[in-house]
């Protein structure tokens, strides 16, 4: 029979996550120096899937034509599949260019594939990919400029929503999103990791694609798969928190579970296709490019670069399998309950189980209190008003609890259709740079 023993060492290696991200995160107070600025050199395209986006591509294009960069050193291509409005007729309206695709497309994956073989032979030396109902910063183009021009070969802005505060589910995002600039992006610049790349607002250079064989990714989640390509290739993906992304977040909880069920469920898929090459790449070192012959063989900076690509890789397998973790930390609490049923009987539930609700609801009045308290303070630090994401900041418990049920079904049940999510509703949209 099992025994209350094994659940609780099942419970311990599920604590390897947790610790993990935690001693990752542990970096997150120390402010990152901005990249040294430089002049304009880099060329840009804008990437734009957009698939039923006719109310909102326009106002993207809009910001993008507005950046504070040479127009002539970057170029603005929307790529319209599967639309059935004029999402296409808006794009050439605002005076993007078009990259219809010939090819089906079933993830956003496929357009950017197909987009990106026909720019292959233009004199572009960055691509940036952004969703549809997203606004930029102005200065967006000339930060990843002076990134690329200090070293980086793939960049990741900082994200936060367009609209904090049209009701308390995008505040609950707002805060989130605010949570992994923090406890994720900002930690892991000053340790030499990645940053979180979600997908939009990223950049990678040409000879990033070319190293890879152009965009590869199959599927759902192709900013997941795409990032653990990366790491398998010995990229770093490098955050540029002065450059902002604006993200138009959904309104109801209902489209919030939507979403992040299918983002929860792309990583899980993500997770089958290159686990096993990135723990084979632990051992085999890099999987793509010249290798040495020996660890002994390398210079000191070699080694450090080696054990920081190293660590990346351990970080993606880590982040693919925290939904994993997330789904099974329910088996340890059942496990052990379970055995006290059949070690007590009607005896346990007569008084033991009851015995276990008092310090049960206080746990959860603590974590409510504890993650609200959380909410306001990165409401606070994050630059947001905190009068007016009231109820995100309630309502935040609520929102991180949602995980666990979202993990555990799509550990059973994977989400391999994208279901529309409207954007353009927004009856007031917020953002620093646009109030």
């Amino acid at each position: 029979m099992v025994t209350e023993s094994v659940f609780f060492i099942f419970g311990l290696v599920l604590k390897i996550f947790t610790v993990w991200f935690f001693l990752t995160a542990l970096m997150f107070w120390k402010k990152p120096t901005p990249y040294p600025r430089r002049q304009p050199q880099t060329r840009f395209c804008c990437l734009i899937a957009a698939r039923n986006e006719e109310r909102v591509i326009g106002e993207l294009v809009q910001s993008l034509q507005a950046q504070d960069y040479p127009r002539e050193l970057y170029e603005i291509c929307v790529i319209p599949n599967n639309c059935t409005d004029d999402t296409e007729g808006a794009a050439r309206l605002a005076r993007a260019r078009i990259l219809n695709c010939d090819l089906p497309v079933r993830y956003k994956g496929d357009a950017l594939r197909q987009a990106l073989a026909r720019l292959a032979g233009e004199s572009f030396d960055a691509f940036c990919v952004f969703d549809a109902d997203n606004l930029v910063s102005p200065d967006y183009l000339s930060r990843m400029n002076d990134a690329f021009l200090a070293g980086a070969r793939v960049t990741k802005a900082r994200l936060t929503t367009r609209n904090p505060y049209t009701s308390w589910v995008s505040g609950c995002y707002t805060l989130y999103f605010a949570i992994f600039d923090c406890f994720f992006n900002r930690s892991r610049s000053h340790l030499g990791l990645s940053a979180k790349l979600v997908g939009t607002g990223f950049c990678v250079h040409r000879d990033v694609l070319q190293k890879l064989g152009g965009w590869r990714t199959e599927s759902i989640a192709e900013d997941a798969e795409f990032a653990a390509e990366l790491s398998l290739s010995g990229e770093r993906v490098w955050w540029v928190p002065e450059a902002v992304t604006y993200d138009e977040a959904p309104q109801r909880f209902g489209l919030s579970l939507t979403q992040r069920r299918r983002w929860i469920s792309g990583i899980m898929t993500v997770a089958g296709l290159k686990s096993g090459k990135l723990l084979k790449s632990l051992f085999s070192g890099p999987a793509y490019g010249p290798t040495a012959a020996s660890g002994l063989a390398l210079s000191p900076v070699e080694r450090r670069a080696r054990i920081r690509q190293t660590l990346r890789r351990v970080d993606s397998l880590m982040f693919l399998g925290s939904p994993f973790a997330q789904a099974l930390s329910v088996v340890p609490v059942i496990g052990f309950l379970t055995c006290q049923v059949i070690k007590g009987g009607s005896a346990f539930l007569a008084g033991g189980l009851l015995s276990l609700l008092l310090p049960i609801g206080a746990g959860l009045l603590a974590g409510y209190v504890g993650l609200a308290g959380c909410g306001l303070v990165l409401a606070w630090a994050s630059g947001h008003s905190c009068h007016h994401m009231v109820s995100g900041i309630l309502g935040f418990p609520l929102f991180m609890a949602s995980w666990l049920p979202l993990a555990v079904l799509s550990l059973f049940h994977k989400t391999t259709e994208w279901k529309v999510i409207a954007h353009g509703v927004s009856a007031k949209r917020a953002g620093s740079i646009y109030e």
